[in-house]
């Protein structure tokens, strides 16, 4: 599938601050959901996120900021949900690394969460001391998946061998999951409710850089129903604003993606915190940049 965002910008801001040449942030668009097995339909993710960030105020109250100020280039579309998972993959690897090299932070919207894979590799390349901040209901860190090895149940796989991988919010995951996850660096759902320093933990076993993957079932699915895979218990909003503010102010973070948005077209309110999340991201990275 392929949208028409061509004469979008994110949020509808003036284009004067969505020039490729005039923003310090690239938000890339990945209409992917090829692998997801159950409900389908996150390759609608990226439209529905862009639909609603028209209706977000810019102006945000914490930070005292208006973030879009520093300029958000909207990347054109540059693959579809038709291609096979390998080129998708390849695709997002290829056009991560050409808006590295440009030295702009990078922001991806899926499609499912196989979409990491490709701009992990990218990331991984560039900075040395990476670790991977991996913020999700499940491990997804089986080294195949009805017979793939980029299926989104795989997506964490290959960084966990490459990179230190700290994963937070899990509650559900396979038992041949066990042999893979970093022991010391997962923090499950059940933990985190009765540990009141998981934050500070967490944050001590990141590296200097930091790569930051979301998937939307991170969040309970009382605030956050839209989601391919939904599981009860998850994250609350403030607990996980409160969080990723930390991790912004503590380490470098050069990279984000938040993936797994399933529009429903009777609930819109995911795809609203899917935006407002985006966005407070942005606004926690530049908030000591004038």
């Amino acid at each position: 599938m392929n949208f028409n965002y061509k004469k979008k910008t994110f949020a509808g801001i003036p284009k004067k601050y969505a020039t490729i040449d005039k923003s310090l942030t690239v938000l890339i668009p990945v209409p992917y959901d090829y692998t997801q097995t159950w409900k389908k339909g996150s390759k609608q993710g990226p439209k529905a996120f862009l639909d609603a960030s028209e209706h977000m105020e810019l102006y945000d109250i914490e930070t005292n900021s208006e973030v879009y100020k520093k300029g958000i280039f909207l990347v054109p579309s540059f693959v579809n949900s038709s291609i096979p998972i390998k080129k998708m993959i390849d695709k997002v690897y290829h056009i991560t690394k050409k808006f590295l090299f440009k030295e702009k932070f990078i922001t991806l919207i899926g499609g499912d969460h196989s979409i990491s894979i490709g701009s992990i590799r990218a990331f991984g390349e560039k900075y040395a001391n990476l670790s991977i901040l991996h913020m999700d209901a499940h491990t997804d860190l089986r080294p195949t998946y009805k017979g793939s090895p980029y299926n989104h149940a795989c997506s964490m796989y290959e960084a966990s061998q490459k990179h230190p991988l700290i994963q937070i919010g899990i509650r559900s995951m396979d038992i041949i999951e066990k042999k893979y996850i970093q022991k010391e660096n997962i923090f499950y759902m059940h933990e985190i409710y009765k540990n009141d320093l998981w934050m500070q933990d967490a944050i001590h076993k990141l590296s200097t850089n930091v790569f930051i993957s979301i998937d939307i079932d991170v969040f309970d699915p009382g605030i956050a129903p839209s989601t391919g895979t939904p599981e009860p218990g998850g994250l609350s909003w403030y607990s996980s604003l409160k969080f990723l503010k930390k991790v912004f102010k503590k380490k470098n973070v050069i990279g984000f993606d938040i993936v797994e948005l399933l529009p429903n077209k009777k609930e819109s309110s995911t795809d609203f915190l899917a935006v407002k999340l985006y966005y407070k991201l942005l606004s926690y990275k530049y908030m000591n940049i004038n």
